[in-house]
């Protein structure tokens, strides 16, 4: 009995970890959005597909010119590659990014009539889109929890959190979805984002500033060795 007990009183205390952690997400980051500019689900989805290795930034500073000359997926579906290619060059692996593009508009053409799915199963049949960009389209696009975004912030903050041990994107989503509650899921991800992008950057994380510090495995770790 003691045992079970002391089990239950650990599950209570990670939880009570979790609600504190969430408390200062939201008291700093009250209102946060998605990074890349977009004003409809296809051109979010395009963006996310180009945010592959790539800042938010730089693809902001590529996507005007490129939706106004495909504003739509049957205009980008019928794009000739070199000319695609040479507007997303600078975003990097522009050939395989501009065969995404092109395949990913075609399908929805093809077989969405033109408008972007709204469910997880649909959309990672597009190419270019695995469960990191439909999470990105169904919460930013539609408000639709199904899953939580996992990029290289999330992965980073997530486990110096404590909050997962694993590496793998999949398995670090299946820790995030079981731990938090569905509901915040969708805003959980974009602050971890702007978490990691202000605060607890990869090689010099300002822990003093940061006010998840006392919560935080990592930073207790650090404060031990020095």
């Amino acid at each position: 009995m003691g045992a079970r007990r002391s089990k239950t009183s650990k599950a209570e205390k990670d939880q009570q970890r979790i609600a504190e952690i969430l408390k200062g997400l939201d008291d700093e980051y009250p209102d946060v959005n998605c990074a890349l500019h977009h004003h409809n689900p296809y051109q979010l989805l395009m963006a996310t597909i180009l945010s592959a290795q790539c800042t938010d930034v730089r693809v902001n500073m590529v996507t005007p010119a490129l939706f106004e000359r495909y504003p739509s997926p049957k205009k980008l579906a019928e794009a000739e590659a070199d000319d695609l290619q040479e507007l997303i060059r600078s975003t990097g692996f522009f050939r395989n990014k501009a065969k995404n593009l092109m395949g990913a508009a075609h399908k929805i053409v093809t077989s969405f009539k033109g408008r972007v799915p709204e469910n997880m199963e649909e959309l990672l049949s597009l190419p270019g889109v695995a469960r990191k960009t439909a999470n990105v389209v169904l919460g930013t696009a539609f408000g639709i929890s199904d899953g939580v975004v996992v990029d290289t912030h999330v992965k980073r903050l997530s486990n110096r959190l404590g909050l997962t041990h694993h590496q793998d994107p999949n398995k670090i989503e299946k820790d995030l979805m079981r731990d938090i509650p569905r509901k915040r899921w969708i805003n959980f991800s974009h602050q971890l984002i702007h978490h990691g992008r202000r605060v607890c950057k990869s090689r010099s994380p300002q822990c003093g500033e940061c006010v998840l510090n006392n919560l935080c495995p990592y930073y207790h770790e650090l404060d031990t060795r020095s």
